[in-house]
């Protein structure tokens, strides 16, 4: 599998290398949760050509050492020599797989040419129904009885825009009516979500500051509904770190499975904003009052071994085995009756449902007050002052 680098001068190469530390990088992409067969990595291939713009070295490189991991196994060649500069990023390449099984080695390559061809255009949702959705933010596909809706904005880890909202409400509407047993959240690439796009903020309509704070307000209301009252059991598969409403959400899933990098973190007060996504409600349910203040009052970032030992994750997995492990277990649970896990889900969800709703709309209420604060303007014009300066 010969993948071109462009041309560039050795050193020039060299320092690359140095900056991005691509070698070190390890994918966890999620599309269909069940492992890529030879087929589909075979399609994924002839798919590569068909790419309109140049990927970059970064992502040449990535391509060459998930071919490599994916056909051969673990690296077993040579290390080149010092002034094979390419060969040698390569090899690093490939050698930083370390023990990633084949399987899991084919699920990363076709998910990264599958981010590739989607960053260059919308991708069309596979339904059962037949009827074609697209979306342009995301990555929606039905197999085996698991529906799997993937936040696609890799360049951007995940963060989610206005549009990304709107699409993910439309994607929870259609699986809750389509005929797969479970639904899949994950993200593209090594983010699984950054929490909101910040430039949300800057997108100011004619109805000004106000009519903004409203707008959102609304919008956030529906999005976390739709959370909710979603009736079929519900799998985050959280690939990276998440932060913002992407953890805060966590409350709502019925199974949280986690890569061991991933982090868990809800910076509100640093931002002047306060807690959504019902997180006010079932973080202290779900891990007691101090530790919830620790996250939602006082920042604190959780690594996926404490969210597990808090309870806001069901279960850490290794990351070279995370995709396998995530894809045995969602097979199994994609096979027990569908009726069955609906009306159970109900039952545990109904006693509280209401409860839920109101905490989502007192929720609103108060993030509406802090958006149009003067805390909250000079929270986040500090925020892309910092930004600037990078």
């Amino acid at each position: 599998m010969a993948v071109a680098l462009r041309k560039i001068s050795p050193w020039r190469f060299v320092r690359a290398v140095q900056v991005t530390h691509f070698p070190t990088l390890k994918l966890h992409m999620t599309g269909s949760m069940m492992g890529a067969t030879v087929e589909q990595f075979n399609h994924a291939k002839s798919q590569m050509g068909t790419l309109k713009e140049d990927p970059g070295n970064e992502a040449k490189l990535k391509i060459y050492a998930l071919f490599k991991q994916a056909t051969q196994g673990p690296c077993n060649t040579p290390k080149p020599g010092m002034l094979d500069f390419v060969g040698k990023a390569k090899w690093d390449a490939w050698k930083s797989l370390g023990s990633v099984s084949q399987e899991d080695a084919r699920q990363q390559y076709v998910d990264l040419i599958d981010s590739l061809l989607a960053a260059e255009g919308p991708a069309v949702a596979a339904q059962p129904t037949g009827s074609a959705a697209t979306f342009d933010t995301l990555l929606v596909s039905t197999e085996d009885n698991i529906t799997t809706i993937r936040l696609n904005r890799p360049q951007k880890k995940n963060a989610i825009t206005v549009e990304m909202y709107n699409e993910v409400i439309k994607a929870l509407e259609q699986a809750g009516k389509d005929d797969s047993v479970i639904t899949v959240i994950t993200g593209s690439g090594d983010f699984y979500c950054s929490g909101n796009d910040l430039t949300n903020f800057t997108k100011i309509p004619e109805g000004g500051i106000e009519q903004m704070a409203k707008d959102a307000g609304e919008l956030l209301r529906e999005f976390v509904k739709a959370f909710i009252d979603f009736p079929k059991p519900l799998v985050a598969v959280v690939n990276g770190p998440a932060v913002g409403v992407s953890v805060t959400l966590l409350g709502l899933f019925e199974i949280v499975y986690a890569t061991e990098r991933a982090t868990f973190h809800t910076p509100f007060s640093q931002l002047g904003q306060s807690p959504e996504g019902c997180s006010s409600y079932t973080f202290p349910k779900i891990m007691g009052n101090a530790k919830a203040s620790e996250m939602l009052l006082f920042n604190k970032k959780l690594s996926a071994v404490q969210a597990c030992a808090q309870g806001l994750v069901t279960e850490v997995f290794p990351d070279s085995s995370f995709q396998t492990e995530v894809a045995t277990r969602l097979k199994a649970y994609a096979k027990l009756p569908r009726n069955s896990l609906a009306l159970s889900k109900q039952l545990i969800r109904g006693t509280e449902k209401e409860r839920l709703h109101t905490v989502n709309d007192q929720e609103v209420e108060r993030l509406v007050e802090r958006w149009l604060s003067d805390e909250c303007m000079q929270a986040i014009m500090s925020f892309f002052q910092a930004k600037a300066k990078l």
